[in-house]
């Protein structure tokens, strides 16, 4: 273990080396920018992340994060409240908002079903969804999981169940232009837009 003729840089790189893709060398780096900045500067930074943590909901109807305990998407009216987009994650939801063509709603999972992992089904947010089927007037449901195995076990468990609720409501898939294995926030923008647009019928992908 390097050591440091601070034990505050030090500490400080600790914390910061335990974010997700964050090396040790990137880490002293960031520290030592911090460290050149005005005390203001860091108040700003270090204030912003503690109100993040903090005051940050997550949207009782679609589990997106939001300032609000309804997020400005699903209170939006102008969007289409009858398509739901149904992502793995928050992160899929900023990949899909910056292509600027979905103008639905969505449904945040929080995860894929995984028993390698021990993910199952209540363990994400699956239940939510059947029940805004239910409740809501739904026409269609869009199914933007990742091109895995996982992804795709999820897809089919949700797709079968929202069928034994609802045999009207189209159940679509996004087109394959997404390469198998990708995730959708690491897929360009141009790619995602078209696998939106010229989303399939999920059934058809089954056969």
């Amino acid at each position: 273990m390097q050591e440091y003729s601070s034990k505050l840089l030090e500490n400080a790189i600790n914390q910061i080396a335990k974010l997700p893709g964050i090396g040790r060398k990137t880490a002293v780096r960031l520290a030592l920018h911090l460290l050149k900045q005005s005390p203001e500067e860091v108040s700003l930074f270090t204030e912003s992340i503690a109100n993040m943590k903090n005051n940050i909901f997550f949207c009782s109807k679609c589990h997106n994060v939001s300032d609000s305990p309804s997020c400005e998407i699903c209170s939006n009216p102008h969007r289409v409240s009858s398509q739901i987009c149904v992502v793995q994650d928050i992160r899929d939801v900023i990949a899909i908002e910056n292509t600027q063509v979905y103008k639905g709603i969505y449904h945040v999972l929080g995860g894929v079903i995984s028993p390698m992992q021990g993910i199952g089904v209540a363990d994400i947010n699956i239940e939510s969804l059947l029940g805004r089927i239910e409740q809501e007037d739904v026409s269609e449901v869009i199914l933007a999981l990742p091109a895995t195995t996982e992804g795709d076990t999820t897809a089919f468990y949700i797709s079968q169940h929202i069928r034994k609720r609802n045999q009207n409501i189209q159940i679509s898939v996004i087109a394959r232009g997404v390469a198998i294995g990708n995730d959708l926030e690491n897929t360009d923008e141009i790619t995602l837009t078209r696998s939106i647009i010229n989303r399939v019928n999920f059934e058809s992908t089954l056969k």
